[in-house]
């Protein structure tokens, strides 16, 4: 085992177990808080947390065993590492953090009264349930083109997501606004990333194999590819250009899901309490 790639996978764990760590710590919070929220409140934030434990937990599963789904690399020679268990963890997982962003807007659309934020609310699930589908052709098929489609709709939800953000800013509370910038700021980067990196590397990747013939497996002939064939590999050239985007998925996108459990409750307490609505306090 080359020595980087040992102190990365390492590290990945360690992340994995915090997270796991800050994700009970979030449940026992939210046990600790039921007594002083309304069921409304509760249902919501637990939702969240069921939802986020899909995530979290998702994640952890693929920090522990990471797959390389299109060439079929994995650290570990184990069934748990076929791509066809970690493609599905990582559906799985995908969906639930897509379903928390949902339900969040749709709370923030309610009590900001924003069209914008009701309607991404609404759009977010659809688009990712898409980019999934091409995510799984993609990792069938070896064609890297469906990752092209996949990353550029995460790219296109998350840049809806910031549209929608800013235009609850002008009606939310003041109280909200520091979270709300933070939000942005994230999403925006996010976005950056996907469009002038994640974009750009899978359709090079496309066009190289194009330029060299590459044969595509069909989709039943890729199936039983991805539940047979494993080729471990601890090599530095291998991993390398997975690992940025691997290190970053698996522990700030967490931390927001994370977030994503007690954000919620925070927007509902205005939606259960109108009068804290108010932007700046009443004049005379």
């Amino acid at each position: 085992m080359p020595n980087h790639v040992m102190v990365w996978w390492v590290l990945l764990c360690g992340i994995a177990a915090l997270n796991i760590l800050a994700w009970m710590l979030s449940a026992a919070l939210l046990r600790r808080r039921q007594a002083v929220m309304s069921p409304e409140i509760y249902l919501a934030s637990r939702t969240q947390l069921l939802l986020s434990a899909g995530y979290v937990f998702g994640c952890a599963f693929r920090s522990v065993l990471p797959v390389f789904d299109v060439p079929r690399l994995v650290l570990h020679d184990t069934w748990l590492s076929d791509v066809i268990v970690g493609r599905s963890v990582a559906t799985v997982a995908e969906l639930c953090f897509v379903a928390q962003w949902a339900l969040l807007l749709r709370h923030t659309a309610w009590v900001s009264g924003s069209l914008t934020a009701r309607l991404v609310s609404r759009a977010v699930l659809p688009l990712i349930a898409v980019a999934e589908i091409c995510s799984w052709y993609a990792v069938l098929t070896t064609a890297n083109l469906g990752h092209v489609v996949e990353e550029t709709l995460w790219g296109v939800s998350a840049g809806l997501v910031v549209v929608s953000l800013f235009g609850v800013w002008p009606r939310c509370p003041p109280a909200w606004r520091p979270a709300l910038a933070a939000a942005c700021a994230t999403a925006a980067a996010y976005v950056g990333y996907m469009f002038l990196v994640d974009v750009p590397r899978y359709w090079s990747r496309w066009v190289l194999d194009q330029a060299h013939g590459r044969h595509y497996l069909s989709l039943a002939a890729g199936l039983a590819d991805v539940a047979q064939r494993r080729v471990v590999s601890w090599r530095w050239r291998d991993w390398h250009g997975e690992m940025l985007w691997m290190s970053l998925y698996f522990s700030v996108a967490v931390w927001i899901s994370i977030w994503l459990v007690h954000a919620c409750g925070r927007a509902l307490a205005h939606r259960t309490h109108p009068r804290r609505l108010e932007t700046r306090p009443p004049r005379g």
